[in-house]
């Protein structure tokens, strides 16, 4: 079942598709071709400007944490052999000194409906009854409703593995430098699971933005190198505290 069809979502799907077609008729005379593409990196910069009080938030508890670090280490510790034990304590620390440990998931909660969002309108060939404009639209030569999965299956064009290898490959570097440069300088050391999570996030992004529409991929590129400058100003900002 197509969840769009139900009337709130439908409306919502055509009220996002026309607002994506008004900033493409915006952006007409500056962007071109890319006009469509432009938008939807107009409204990832303006999604993520919204968020960046979320992104202080972060930043402020990533401090918090950075000061805490050695209790932090001591619970794990004393606590190691009973896990139960080490998390209501480690939260009873947080509390104590005031720090959020979901700080930072407000901007990911967001942006997935988004993401969504933007999935959708450009996977509809038609929208409210009428035919989807935006399908029309390309980056490139390669139309941004496709995605990298259905250009290899109906057989790849070269425009089209040239823009999405470009575009991946952006998302695991942008992705693995953040991890490299803002790696926590006095974090409790994590357990082996959270430790290959952290590391293999930035390349498991790349691997979505295979599966998703030109759009949507062009979205992830945008919102990962926001994500790095940003964390790179409130590093410098609130930087972590010497234990």
């Amino acid at each position: 079942m197509d969840l769009f069809t139900l009337p709130p979502l439908a409306a919502l799907l055509d009220l996002s598709a026309r607002g994506l077609m008004a900033l493409t008729a915006l952006l007409a005379p500056v962007a071109g071709p890319a006009a469509a593409a432009a938008a939807v990196v107009l409204v990832t910069l303006l999604v993520r400007t919204a968020l960046v009080p979320a992104g202080v938030a972060q930043a402020k508890a990533d401090q918090a944490r950075s000061r805490l670090a050695p209790r932090l280490r001591a619970l794990q510790q004393r606590w190691r052999a009973y896990p139960e034990r080490l998390q209501r304590e480690t939260l009873a620390l947080y509390r104590a000194e005031g720090v959020s440990p979901a700080a930072g998931c407000l901007p990911l909660l967001i942006q997935a409906p988004i993401v969504g969002l933007v999935y959708a309108v450009f996977l509809h060939g038609s929208i409210a009854g009428h035919a989807n404009p935006l399908l029309a639209e390309h980056l490139f030569g390669v139309s941004l409703g496709q995605s990298a999965i259905a250009a290899v299956s109906s057989g790849v064009v070269p425009a089209a593995a040239a823009v999405f290898g470009v575009i991946v490959l952006l998302i695991a570097f942008v992705g693995e430098l953040t991890r490299r440069l803002l790696r926590p300088t006095a974090a409790p050391p994590l357990p082996a699971w959270q430790r290959t999570l952290i590391a293999s996030a930035p390349f498991l992004t790349a691997v979505a933005a295979l599966f998703v529409p030109l759009a949507a991929a062009v979205y992830l590129l945008t919102t990962v190198t926001w994500t790095l400058g940003q964390r790179l100003v409130l590093r410098r900002l609130y930087p972590p505290q010497a234990s």
